[in-house]
C-alpha cells in the first residue's frame, strides 16, 4: 500500500479552501448569538449576512431569498413539499415530479406523498418531448431537475424545462449542488424557481447548504419550527463558523479555470481509452461538468476497482456517496438503460482545481497495474 495518495472524489466532497478555513476559525471566536440584540450577537449576525450575499452572487440571487440549512439533502426537503406559495397563486402545489436521475434525497419526494418520475433518454437527460403532456395531469405542477448530475456529470437542459415548467403553472426546483464554480448557476438565466446549493461541493465545509428562491417564491410551512431564525423558514440557531465559511467558498469560486479543468479530463479520459480501449464512459458524447468522469471497464467490479485504487493511492468512487459507503447498483444508470452488469462496474472519477498531473500520473499508473486483473475478476492489485 502506498503512502502517497490522489484525490479524486471533488464531486463527493471538495477539500476545505484555504478561504473558508480561514473565515471558520474567525467566526469561532465570536461569541455571540446571531439572534441576540447586543454588540455580540450583532457581530455574528453580521458574519451570517455577509456570507447570505456571497452565497446570493453565486447564483446571481438576491441575499433575502437565501435560506441557511444543514446541508443539500436538507434543502432539498425544505424545498420539495406542496405549501409553496407565490403573491399571484397561494393554492398548493398538487404534484410532484421529479427526474429519473436525481439524487435520493429528492428521489425520496419530501412531503409530497407520490413522485412522478421523468423519463430520460440513453445520456440521462430528461425527455423533454413528452414533458408537456406529463405536466397536465397536476394544474399547479412542482418539478425538480438537477442541474447536472453527481455520477455522470451529463447536464440537464434547465432553460428549457423551466419554459415548459413554466408554461403548465408549475414551479421548478433545481438541485445544482455540483455546478458552481464549474458551470454557469445563474437563477434568473435558468428560469429556476428554487435552487439548492451546498457548501462541502464547492471547498467549504461539511454541514451547510442553501436553498435559493427567485422572485415572490414563499415556503409557507417550513421544515423545522419552533423559532424565527433565517426570515421564519428554518428554525434554529445558526451554525455560524459553517456558514462563514460556505460564503468564502462562494467567493473564491469566481477564481476557478474551468476550462483547464476539462482539459485535464479530456487528457484523463484519452489516457484510459489508450490503456483501456474497451472502457465506456457515460455521457460522453453530450455536456457534462468539465471535471466528470464515470466509466466502466466490462467484466470488472466497482466495488474491487475502488479497494485497488485506494491501496495504490487513489480515493475514487462508483458514483453517489450518500448510500452509507456501499457500493450499490445505480439508479442513474439504470435509468440511462445501461445493461446492469456494465452498471456494476461503474467508477466516478472527479477532479478540482488543486488536481495536478502528479495527480493524474499516479491515478493511470494505478490503473495500468490493477486494469488487467479487473477484466478478468482476479484479485487486487497493491
Amino acid at each position: 500500500m502506498t503512502d502517497a495518495r490522489a484525490y479524486f472524489d471533488w464531486n463527493a466532497t471538495a477539500p476545505l479552501c484555504d478561504a473558508a478555513r480561514d473565515a471558520m476559525v474567525a467566526a469561532l471566536a465570536a461569541t455571540g448569538n446571531a439572534s441576540s440584540v447586543h454588540a455580540e450577537g450583532r457581530a455574528a449576525r453580521a458574519l451570517i449576512e455577509k456570507a447570505r450575499a456571497e452565497v446570493a452572487a453565486l447564483v446571481g440571487a438576491e441575499p433575502k431569498n437565501v435560506t441557511f440549512t444543514s446541508g443539500g439533502t436538507e434543502a432539498n426537503a425544505l424545498a420539495l413539499t406542496p405549501a409553496i406559495e407565490t403573491r399571484s397563486e397561494r393554492a398548493p402545489r398538487d404534484k410532484l415530479f421529479v427526474s429519473a436521475v436525481e439524487h435520493p434525497s429528492v428521489r425520496s419526494g419530501g412531503r409530497f406523498g407520490s413522485v412522478t418520475e421523468l423519463p430520460v433518454d440513453t445520456d440521462g437527460r430528461v425527455q423533454l418531448a413528452p414533458l408537456p403532456q406529463l405536466l397536465s395531469a397536476a394544474q399547479r405542477p412542482l418539478v425538480s431537475v438537477m442541474l447536472a448530475n453527481n455520477e455522470t456529470g451529463v447536464i440537464q437542459p434547465i432553460a428549457e424545462i423551466a419554459a415548459i415548467v413554466h408554461a403548465a403553472n408549475g414551479l421548478l426546483h433545481v438541485d445544482a449542488v455540483q455546478g458552481p464554480g464549474r458551470i454557469a448557476c445563474d437563477i434568473e438565466a435558468l428560469g429556476a424557481d428554487l435552487m439548492t446549493v451546498s457548501a462541502h461541493k464547492i471547498g467549504g465545509p461539511q454541514g451547510a447548504g442553501a436553498l435559493i428562491r427567485r422572485g415572490d417564491i414563499h415556503i409557507a410551512e417550513p421544515l423545522i419550527r419552533g423559532g424565527g431564525q433565517e426570515r421564519n423558514t428554518r428554525a434554529g440557531t445558526e451554525n455560524v463558523a459553517a456558514i462563514a465559511g460556505f460564503g468564502a467558498a462562494a467567493a473564491e469560486t469566481k477564481q476557478r479555470d474551468p476550462a483547464r479543468i476539462a482539459a485535464m479530463r479530456d487528457e484523463l479520459e484519452a489516457e484510459l481509452r489508450q490503456i483501456t480501449p474497451e472502457i465506456v464512459v457515460f455521457g460522453a458524447h453530450v455536456a457534462r461538468l468539465p471535471n466528470t468522469t464515470l466509466f466502466a471497464l466490462p467484466g470488472a467490479k466497482a466495488e474491487t476497482a475502488i479497494i485497488a485504487f485506494d491501496l495504490n493511492g487513489i480515493a475514487a468512487s462508483s458514483g453517489s456517496a450518500c448510500s452509507s459507503g456501499k457500493v450499490q447498483p445505480s439508479h442513474v444508470l439504470a435509468a440511462m438503460g445501461v445493461d446492469p452488469a456494465l452498471a456494476m462496474g461503474a467508477i466516478r472519477l472527479s477532479i478540482g482545481p488543486t488536481t495536478n498531473s502528479n495527480d493524474v500520473g499516479m491515478l493511470l499508473s494505478a490503473w495500468r497495474k490493477i486494469a488487467p486483473g479487473l477484466s478478468k475478476g482476479r484479485g487486487i492489485a497493491a
